[in-house]
């Protein structure tokens, strides 16, 4: 079975206002200060982020849903007890509700950031949720980010996370992948076809100069640069810790079924970027509010039947890790 992991990014507030607050080098500093030393690579970590007024955690990869629950309420509430002790309190939002200057974390790779993004960067206090599913090799991944391109919207759909933006109703269910995609190496990608393929598409961009390293190559789905995992982006920060949860049985069912087919020989479906984007900016805008855009057809559709044919995709990647159940249970609560 896939070993799966999550990132979280998590906002920085005061307990009473719900201002967002710049703490993140006080949550660091006393996270360090309680490390014995005894932390060894693959535990999971806590860490800052691009803004003062937000902090990131890595679940350990693991292999059940359940474990990875237990993980994710442990970091949180690991980082909520550390935001309260230099004074805050921690929100899992993906925007902030109230109008925010968010100040930029110290040390010259962010400064790099803001110099090069100007505005873009300033304004991107954003957070988001990424799964990391493991694979065997880069042709497998690749394999898989060409096959689950279209499914990606249905993900953002679901974790629907961010209505405000500087204190205004944004009209929109996940804003911040509105704001998140203003960066210019962000949002979906073309089909690939090959490990080299990707790589040479990477190197072509880091070639221009408009990105400073692999890190900020923001394909909506990617290659790990530090693990041996395909990591999906497109998620907000979700307020209850168990849709995370079911976001990750879903990605890794994803996964498995493009890796399934690739193996057997079936080809990906060849819709174009500029029919991804407007997906992707469907998703943003309903949520689970209103239509989407089948993955299959591109047409518009009511979410409940774009959300039914996702697990018929990936239903017997669902049956073999033993996560159907818990996945039509949460889909129905997010529904509800």
């Amino acid at each position: 079975m896939r070993s799966v992991g999550v990132e979280e990014e998590l906002l920085l507030v005061d307990a009473r206002t719900g201002e967002p607050l710049a703490l993140s080098a006080a949550v660091m500093s006393a996270a360090s200060r309680e490390d014995d030393g005894t932390h060894r690579p693959g535990e999971g970590t806590l860490e800052s982020e691009l803004k003062c007024e937000q902090v990131e955690f890595a679940t350990r990869p693991v292999l059940r849903m359940g474990e990875l629950a237990e993980e994710i309420v442990r970091w949180r509430a690991e980082a909520a007890r550390h935001a309260a002790g230099a004074g805050g309190a921690l929100a899992a939002l993906a925007t902030s509700p109230l109008p925010v200057r968010p100040s930029t974390m110290p040390g010259e790779r962010y400064r790099w950031v803001s110099r090069q993004f100007g505005l873009t960067a300033r304004e991107q206090l954003t957070c988001g949720c990424h799964v990391h599913v493991s694979v065997a090799s880069d042709e497998e991944g690749v394999a898989v980010l060409d096959r689950i391109r279209p499914w990606l919207p249905v993900l953002t759909a679901l974790s629907a996370n961010s209505p405000f933006w500087q204190g205004q109703d944004s009209a929109y269910g996940s804003y911040r992948s509105r704001v998140w995609n203003r960066l210019p190496s962000a949002g979906p990608t073309d089909v690939f076809g090959s490990a080299e393929r990707y790589h040479q598409e990477v190197r072509g961009m880091l070639a221009t100069g408009v990105l400073r390293d692999q890190a900020m190559v923001y394909f909506d789905a990617r290659l790990s640069a530090r693990y041996p995992t395909v990591e999906i982006r497109v998620a907000d920060v979700c307020l209850e810790p168990g849709t995370p949860v079911l976001l990750a049985a879903l990605a890794r069912a994803l996964v498995e079924t493009a890796a399934r087919d690739w193996r057997a020989g079936l080809p990906p479906a060849r819709i174009g970027v500029g029919l991804l984007r407007l997906a992707a900016w469907r998703a943003a805008k309903s949520g689970l509010d209103g239509p989407l855009l089948d993955p299959r057809s591109m047409s518009p559709a009511p979410p409940e039947a774009v959300l039914g044919l996702l697990v018929e995709h990936v239903r017997e990647a669902l049956e073999d890790s033993g996560d159907l159940e818990r996945v039509r249970e949460g889909l129905a609560r997010l529904l509800e």
